[in-house]
């Protein structure tokens, strides 16, 4: 199977465990899934071999993690699974990260390698975060579970871009933590925040893709390139 000119959507549908091999490497599955392999490595600036090779002993393995099952659910079933595993997830996390955040920066606000602005960051993306997710249900979501999914061109396109601004703030926030690494010395209330980021971090970028590489594209293909 010629895996390099398939976008990192396709091929994180098809394989399970691609989507944790894509992040090791850095190649954004989520946001950047209508992206070929091949163009998206080259952006990273990494070698497609070992990734090639990674990926066909992933699909040799088949799926022993039940992470392919939603790409067989329904779309109604796709939904209540991201508002149960995601969206209220993500209302509990936030808080929580803020407040330690807070913590941290009041502290050791005197240490160079302190996260400073990072409670900051996460209350501004909590409320883009709630914003985002009260549209999806409030609109997307009805028309979906409706049957009108065929219909939800306009409102998916809009999601996505909304997605592609909460990649750029996991960015911003991998930014100001060092890569969600905490440094020599940091107390348990820091190690718990990091513990926390990445938690956080992980759970949204499967949340984004659910979204933009399986629900939505059953209704909006996105275009490969």
């Amino acid at each position: 199977m010629d895996f390099i000119d398939q976008s990192l959507g396709q091929l994180a549908r098809r394989i399970p465990g691609a989507t944790r091999l894509f992040d090791a490497h850095h190649l954004d599955f989520c946001c950047g899934g209508n992206k070929t392999l091949r163009a998206a490595a080259a952006a990273a600036g990494v070698d497609t071999a070992p990734i090639v090779d990674e990926l066909q002993l992933l699909l040799a393995r088949g799926d022993a993690s039940g992470e392919g099952e939603w790409q067989h659910a329904t779309a109604g079933e796709l939904v209540a699974h991201v508002l149960a595993r995601y969206h209220a997830v993500h209302r509990e996390q936030l808080p929580e990260l803020i407040r330690l955040a807070r913590k941290v920066e009041q502290v050791h606000g005197e240490r160079a390698d302190c996260p400073h602005g990072l409670a900051d960051q996460l209350s501004s993306m909590a409320q883009e975060l709630e914003s985002h997710m009260r549209k999806e249900e409030s609109v997307l979501f009805p028309m979906i579970a409706n049957g009108h999914g065929a219909m939800a061109g306009g409102p998916i396109s809009v999601m996505r871009m909304e997605h592609d601004d909460h990649g750029v703030a996991l960015r911003a926030i991998e930014q100001l933590t060092n890569g969600i690494v905490p440094p020599g010395g940091a107390c348990t209330t820091w190690r718990a925040l990091y513990t926390g980021l990445r938690t956080f971090r992980a759970d949204l970028m499967a949340h984004i893709h659910t979204e933009n590489n399986i629900l939505f594209e059953r209704f909006a293909p996105a275009m490969v390139h």
